[in-house]
């Protein structure tokens, strides 16, 4: 267990790095009309403005600022994603297409109680001061 131990900083940092850049391609698909999908109309609700959260949310966690209240954010844009747009179609994700809302719901919520973790913006700005200070 300790090799568990030992890794867990840095496994939680590629985490939050790998599920920030694929929610930034999934809002880049149809904000910008990438990886062959279909560009959302600009200013209509809620596809567009969804993927622009997508896309800056993406950005904000993958690079590691503001992760927390970016985190909240898109956990509730893919909660509210999966309530108004899939369980429609019936109860259980795998029935209504609702996996990727769900997955991507309650992964950014394990980031937001996690924070930024190693290897973000923010974290490099706050330890860089003491790393200039002279050594005594």
């Amino acid at each position: 267990m300790k090799l568990f131990d030992k890794g867990r900083d840095h496994v939680m940092a590629l985490f939050r790095i790998v599920f920030g850049f694929l929610f930034l391609c999934h809002g880049a698909s149809r904000l910008f009309g990438l990886f062959g999908a279909k560009a959302a109309e600009f200013g209509s609700w809620p596809t567009w403005w969804a993927s622009l959260i997508q896309v800056a949310g993406g950005v904000l966690v993958t690079i590691g600022i503001a992760t927390r209240p970016a985190a909240v954010l898109c956990s509730g844009s893919m909660a509210f994603a999966y309530f108004t747009v899939h369980q429609s179609g019936g109860l259980l994700p795998v029935e209504n297409g609702g996996e990727a809302a769900v997955l991507f719901c309650w992964g950014f919520l394990v980031i937001a109680f996690a924070d930024r973790g190693l290897w973000s913006v923010a974290g490099a700005f706050r330890r860089a001061p003491a790393q200039l200070e002279p050594a005594a």
